[in-house]
């Protein structure tokens, strides 16, 4: 009994901080990681001590040789140079600026948001309403569109919309103690990846990250993506 114990021990593996899974749902394909915001270490990460842009998970996981990056996403647009698109702030820092005029891009396809982190919570908040509210945040990152807003779609969302992308993004929930972070595995348009998070997920909250350069690390799936260097991250460290 006592062999048979610990051969049970080694086929059941590490655990996870992470749970992390592939679903589909209307005809598309997305791998799916759900993060408890109360008792994990959930952060945005854009450069190192030095200054210096930490770019990919790889250089991410090395930064923290003590501890264990259990899953890492891109969190958000950047410039060429790779800072942050809009409000950034990281560990009470803030490194860049609100942005709440209409613009170019996705970014600009007002209303947009802030993922909000504080040590027991994550939230996803409108853009005029973090201005309104001035939330208390640890860590807060500003992207755009939003794709879920108080469980309605982003109001210029078409059904028919023919740009897709591979695409990644981040819903909430209503309490702020759980943040599902999603990425397609295939090419999907606004309205088919807002609908996922608002009637599969369930989030009444969630917002985009980005699209082509959309990246995910999730250890458990076996998966690290690469390619595009990166500017803002989100992961847990263990």
């Amino acid at each position: 009994m006592r062999w048979l114990a610990g051969l049970f021990v080694i086929l059941a593996g590490p655990a996870y901080a992470v749970t992390c899974d592939d679903v589909a749902f209307q005809d598309n394909s997305y791998t799916i990681c759900t993060v408890d915001a109360e008792t994990e270490d959930l952060r945005l990460f854009h450069s190192d001590n030095e200054g210096s842009i930490i770019g990919s998970f790889s250089n991410l996981d090395n930064t923290y040789p003590d501890k264990t990056l259990a899953f890492a996403m891109n969190a958000g647009m950047y410039h060429q140079d790779r800072a942050p698109v809009g409000l950034y702030q990281e560990n009470g820092a803030q490194t860049s600026q609100i942005a709440t005029s209409e613009g170019p891009g996705n970014f600009g396809l007002l209303p947009n948001g802030v993922l909000c982190l504080t040590d027991t919570s994550a939230t996803v908040i409108e853009s005029l309403n973090y201005v309104a509210t001035d939330p208390t945040c640890r860590d807060a990152n500003q992207s755009g569109p939003i794709l879920v807003i108080d469980g309605d779609l982003h109001p210029r969302f078409l059904a028919d919309g023919t740009s897709e992308y591979i695409r990644n993004g981040v819903g909430t929930s209503a309490d702020g103690k759980t943040a599902i972070f999603a990425i397609s595995n295939n090419a999907v348009n606004f309205y088919s990846f807002g609908t996922f998070f608002r009637d599969y997920l369930k989030t009444p909250n969630a917002l985009y990250f980005d699209g082509k350069v959309s990246r995910l690390h999730a250890p458990q799936l076996n998966r690290s993506d690469f390619g595009f260097q990166l500017g803002p991250m989100i992961g847990v460290l263990e």
